[in-house]
């Protein structure tokens, strides 16, 4: 079965509710008649009632049970606008700058979220990743148990040997720019939960560098040595090998000549890369050349579940966001 519908299946096993704040874009609304269609999920669209049903008819997209709610008549608007003032008011906000963005898709849904009234958010069709994250970190801050928000893309490959079966996880693809070796080691640490929550095998990371153990020397390589130690600190279980090339990584043959006695042994289903210009290059190549199907970005580490969307991404895309998001509600 594939990743996306063994997701589906789970997600329709314990029905949750997302939040999509961007209702106004079609393919949102097309996904939403997916997912309902396909009975996986609840759906909240935010904005006015009128004009996404009038979008939705002239289309001919079936959102009928879909929930809306618009922000300026919503039952819950002074509750969630007092809610944002007591969260922010240490941090300068007035109760004003509180009831106005309180009226913002965006921000009305991570309050929604913040209330319990949803279990979680997609969004970033039409916003950037800045503008879905700030208010998710402002409202719903980290997860008790993280130090560090970051990003993965689930990357399905077809036809692939590696990896499990040739589903990955990519992070930090989307998020951290240049992190260090610290805070290498927490992305590394989250994307072995969030493989094993997902994809529910034992996640294998590989810690990547453009050297195998020692084949090349410098502040680079030094820096994916530390955080791979570090990772072994903190988290002991976790199957973790470092500095890897990706071939080493990824290559039982290679990781023999290259990694001689490497703890993954060139199994490595979670790769970790050492800055977001090699890891966001890296999937692009991957689902452009090797044609795989890319899922995010994903964030973990926030205290609810909210992802971020590529700008170029199709209704089927958000389809298969909101069903991921879904599973992660369930674990929460």
């Amino acid at each position: 079965m594939q990743f996306i519908e063994h997701i589906k299946q789970r997600a329709s096993k314990d029905i949750k509710t997302i939040v999509l704040p961007e209702a106004e874009d079609l393919r949102t609304l097309k996904a939403t008649e997916q997912v309902l269609k396909e009975k996986y999920a609840n759906i909240i669209l935010i904005g006015n009632e009128d004009e996404i049903k009038e979008k939705a008819e002239i289309n001919k997209i079936d959102i009928s049970g879909a929930q809306i709610v618009n922000p300026n008549n919503s039952k819950k608007y002074n509750e969630y606008a007092k809610l944002l003032y007591e969260l922010r008011k240490n941090k300068g906000m007035t109760e004003e700058q509180a009831n106005e963005l309180a009226k913002d898709p965006v921000y009305f849904g991570m309050l929604m979220l913040k209330n319990e009234d949803a279990d979680g958010l997609v969004s970033g069709a039409i916003h950037s990743t800045s503008d879905t994250l700030r208010p998710a970190l402002q409202i719903l801050k980290t997860a008790p148990d993280t130090k560090l928000v970051s990003a993965f893309f689930v990357m399905v490959v077809p036809n692939c040997e590696y990896g499990e079966n040739g589903t990955f996880i990519f992070a930090d693809s989307g998020l951290n720019e240049n992190p260090d070796e610290d805070q290498l080691s927490e992305i590394a640490i989250s994307s072995s939960k969030s493989f094993e929550q997902l994809i529910e095998k034992p996640a294998k990371v590989a810690m990547l560098s453009y050297s195998s153990y020692g084949s090349a020397k410098s502040e680079l390589t030094e820096k994916v040595i530390n955080a791979t130690k570090k990772v072994k600190e903190k988290e002991p279980k976790i199957l973790v090998d470092g500095e890897l090339q990706v071939d080493s990584a990824i290559i039982p043959e290679i990781a023999e000549m290259k990694a001689p006695g490497s703890t993954i042994k060139g199994e490595a289903n979670v790769l970790v890369f050492p800055d977001l210009n090699c890891g966001n290059i890296a999937y692009k190549l991957v689902q452009r050349l090797g044609k795989a199907e890319a899922y995010g970005p994903l964030c973990q580490g926030i205290a609810k579940p909210v992802n971020d969307l590529s700008r170029g991404c199709s209704a089927e895309d958000i389809a298969g966001v909101i069903a991921i998001t879904a599973v992660q509600a369930q674990k929460k």
